[in-house]
């Protein structure tokens, strides 16, 4: 599967409606727009037209891609979850705390947003990308 090239991964910024979409598309690929809309038509109440526009517009923007099969289309995702996720942190980050990720860490360390649990998690993770970059640098 394409995926959208690396200087533009921490560039997207998917609407609502797009992150519904695609999460549906992830879990379904490839599907077609009628899949889509079912799957959204409880939670969103979207019409079919609605889904499909939208759809074909995340094709245009390079977010999704269609193969055709006689009179079918089936939609495929361009971007991984991973993307997807990073461009969405990278919008929060630059919005919220100017692009600064000390900030932010202090506004949720300061803020009880961690249990225990998440704190000895994070010391984990924070202790593994120690234990990385220094092998990195030997």
């Amino acid at each position: 599967m394409e995926k959208i090239e690396t200087e533009q991964k921490n560039d997207l910024e998917l609407t609502d409606a797009q992150w519904a979409i695609i999460k549906v598309v992830w879990d379904n690929e490839p599907c077609a727009a009628g899949t889509v809309q079912e799957n959204l038509e409880s939670e969103k109440g979207w019409a079919y037209s609605t889904v499909k526009t939208t759809m074909d517009r995340m094709v245009k923007k390079g977010l999704l891609k269609i193969t055709k099969i006689r009179n079918l289309q089936l939609f495929s995702s361009c971007i991984s979850r991973d993307q997807a996720c990073k461009g969405e942190f990278q919008r929060m980050l630059k919005r919220a705390f100017d692009g600064a990720m000390n900030p932010m860490l202090q506004f949720l360390i300061g803020n009880d947003h961690f249990s225990d649990n998440d704190l000895n998690e994070l010391r984990k993770l924070v202790a593994s990308k120690d234990k990385d970059g220094a092998d990195a640098n030997k």
